[in-house]
């Protein structure tokens, strides 16, 4: 069973990512420092709770954009 996020911090990642999407990465100690820069957060559990959803997004992202890669390698080859 996942983690429950409340809604608001699923949606201010998701604004970030889209608005961002290349400042991002699988790393959180990097992604907590550019939440904290690109939002001001009320509390330091709230900026961690959306750097980690952030994290989580990078990480599902990754994988589709690397089959993306593949495919163009393949039809290249062909």
């Amino acid at each position: 069973m996942g983690k429950v996020r409340p809604e608001h911090v699923k949606r201010i990642a998701k604004r970030l990512v889209q608005r961002f999407p290349d400042k991002f990465t699988t790393n959180f100690e990097n992604n907590k420092k550019l939440v904290e820069e690109f939002t001001n957060p009320s509390s330091t559990k709230l900026r961690n709770r959306i750097a980690g959803y952030v994290t989580r997004l990078v990480t599902i992202m990754q994988p589709s954009e690397i089959a993306e890669e593949e495919e163009i390698v393949a039809e290249n080859e062909t």
